[in-house]
C-alpha cells in the first residue's frame, strides 16, 4: 500500500509539472512576472504571485484529466481483472454487507474464458460465534421493466433450441464466521460464474441485477445485498431463441406446402399432414390454448393452401436461407423430415420433388450423406417414379471414378447384407437398390469416353 501511495504523489507532481508549464505562456501574458532559473521559479515571492493568479478550474480540469487517469491506468496494470467501469469512490457502509460485479478472463487448463466474479465486502451479524454460512447468489435481468431471471444452460435436451434452462442460482459455502459481527474491510471475492454457462433474456446491452443473501447453516438468513451492472450479451437471448424457433415453425409449414406442391398437385393428405403438424407444433399444446388460436390458425392455412391450388410459388431460397439463420442444426433436420413425410404421403416421389428436396438440404446448410440416408427411409426406391441415381446412392459430379468406386462397392456391401432380412419390404428394397448399384458401377465407373473429362463422374 505505501508504494502505491508514492507511486500515486509521483504521479500527480509529474502532472503537476504539466499543467505548470502548460500555464507558462499564459501567465506571462498576464504580466506576471514569471523567472526560472535551472527550471525552477525564481523566489518564492514569485510563486506565491503565480499561484494567486492561476486559473484553479483549468488547473482541476488538467489534474483530473491527467492526474486521474493516470492512476486509474496504474489501478489496472495492478489488477489482472478487465472491469468495464470503476468502482464508484463514494464510501461504503461498512455496517451493512455490499456486493459487486467485475468481469475477467480466467485462465484454465489452457484455455481462457470470461467470468463475472462477485465480490463482498461490510458486515455480517450471526447469532453466535463460528456460525457455519452459506451464501446464494442469483441474476436478475432488468433491462425491460420486469426483472427476468438470467438462465444457465443444463445440457443437450429436445427442446428446439437443443438447450435445456433453468434460472440461475449457486449456493456456496462461506464456512465458519469468526465473530457474531465478522466485518470484511476489504472487497473479497466469492464465486467465480462463467459467462458462456449463462443465458441472458436478449442479445445487446443488458442491465443486470446481481442479489446475494448470506444465510446460516440453519437456513435462516444473515444479511442480504444486491447491486446492478451492465453487460453487452454478444448472443441471442432465450427471449430471442424462443421468438426465432416460433418463427422458424411458421417457414417449415412454407417449406412443407412448396414441397407438396412442387409437382403442381397439392393432394389432400399432404394437406392434412401438413396442417396436423402446425397444430401440434406452432399451438401451444396445454389448456392455455384458445379456441380463438385455433380458429385463426386454420384460417392462415386454409390461406395458404389456396395460395399454392392457384399455381403460386414460394421463394424457397430465401426461406431456407432465413431458416439457416434462425434455426440450429437439429431443428433444420426437424423440417426436412417434415418434408420428406409430406412427399411420401400421396405414395410416390416425383421427379420435381425429388429435384426440390437435394436443393433444400444444400439450402438448409445440413450433411448430405445423413440427409440422404433420412431420404432412403422414408422414400424408399419403389417410390420414385423416376430413378435419380445421384441423389438415391450418394452420386455426386465431383466424384473422381476411384471414388465412385468406392463408394459403390460400400453401397452394394450395405444392402446386400439385407437381402436375407426377415421383412420382406426390406430385402425388396434391398433388391432394388443392388439392381440399381449394379447399373451404376457400369455407367460410373466403367472406361467410357463421356467420363474422362477431368476425371470426373460424369451424371448422363
Amino acid at each position: 500500500m505505501t508504494g502505491f501511495l508514492i507511486l500515486l504523489l509521483i504521479l500527480l507532481v509529474v502532472s503537476a509539472v504539466v499543467v505548470f508549464s502548460g500555464l507558462f505562456d499564459r501567465s506571462q501574458e498576464s504580466g506576471v512576472p514569471i523567472r526560472l532559473k535551472d527550471k525552477t521559479l525564481a523566489s518564492l515571492s514569485q510563486l506565491s504571485e503565480w499561484i494567486r493568479r492561476i486559473d484553479f478550474n483549468e488547473l482541476t480540469e488538467r489534474l483530473r484529466s491527467l492526474g486521474w487517469a493516470g492512476l486509474a491506468r496504474v489501478r489496472s496494470l495492478r489488477s489482472a481483472e478487465r472491469q468495464e467501469d470503476f468502482p464508484s469512490s463514494s464510501p461504503i457502509d461498512m455496517s451493512i454487507l455490499n456486493c459487486r460485479v467485475r468481469t475477467s478472463e480466467v485462465k484454465e487448463n489452457g484455455d481462457s474464458y470470461d467470468a463475472f466474479n462477485v465480490e463482498i465486502c461490510g458486515s455480517i451479524q450471526a447469532p453466535n460465534d463460528g456460525c457455519q454460512t452459506f451464501i446464494t447468489i442469483s441474476i436478475l435481468d432488468a433491462t425491460d421493466g420486469s426483472p427476468m431471471h438470467v438462465q444457465v444452460r443444463a445440457d443437450q435436451g429436445a427442446s428446439p433450441d437443443g438447450l435445456t434452462m433453468s434460472a440461475f442460482s449457486r449456493r456456496i459455502e462461506l464456512g465458519r464466521l469468526p465473530q457474531q459481527l465478522t466485518t470484511l474491510t476489504e472487497w473479497t471475492t466469492v464465486v467465480q460464474i462463467r459467462i458462456d454457462s449463462l443465458v441472458f433474456a436478449r442479445k445487446g446491452k443488458r442491465n443486470l441485477q446481481l442479489e446475494a443473501s448470506i444465510s446460516a447453516n440453519s437456513g435462516q438468513e444473515l444479511s442480504y445485498t444486491q447491486c446492478v451492472f451492465s453487460y453487452d450479451n454478444p448472443a441471442s437471448g432465450y427471449l430471442d431463441l424462443q421468438e426465432n424457433a416460433e418463427r422458424t415453425k411458421v417457414l417449415a409449414v412454407a417449406l412443407a406446402f412448396a414441397v407438396g406442391a412442387a409437382d403442381d398437385e397439392l393432394c389432400d393428405g399432404e394437406i392434412e399432414l401438413i396442417e396436423n403438424w402446425a397444430r401440434d407444433n406452432i399451438l401451444d399444446n396445454s389448456d392455455r390454448v384458445s379456441d380463438r388460436d385455433t380458429r385463426k390458425l386454420d384460417k392462415v392455412l386454409g390461406k395458404t393452401v389456396a395460395f399454392f391450388r392457384d399455381g403460386n410459388k414460394l421463394d424457397t431460397y430465401r426461406i431456407c436461407k432465413e431458416i439457416v439463420q434462425l434455426a440450429p442444426v437439429a431443428q433444420r433436420y426437424d423440417i426436412l423430415d417434415l418434408c420428406l413425410y409430406v412427399v411420401r404421403a400421396d405414395g410416390f416421389v416425383s421427379t420435381e420433388e425429388s429435384a426440390l428436396l437435394k436443393d433444400l438440404a444444400s439450402w438448409l446448410d445440413v450433411d448430405a450423406e445423413k440427409f440422404r440416408l433420412m431420404m432412403e427411409k422414408v422414400l424408399p426406391i419403389h417410390m420414385h417414379k423416376e430413378k435419380d441415381v445421384e441423389a438415391i446412392l450418394g452420386l455426386t459430379s465431383d466424384m473422381s471414378r476411384e471414388k465412385a468406386r468406392h463408394h459403390l462397392n460400400r453401397e452394394y456391401s450395405r444392402w446386400n447384407a439385407r437381402v436375407t432380412n426377415a421383412d420382406p419390404d426390406i430385402q425388396s428394397q434391398a433388391d432394388q437398390m443392388l439392381k440399381l448399384i449394379t447399373e451404376a458401377r457400369g455407367r460410373y465407373t466403367a472406361e467410357h469416353p463421356a467420363l474422362h473429362e477431368g476425371d470426373k463422374v460424369t451424371i448422363p
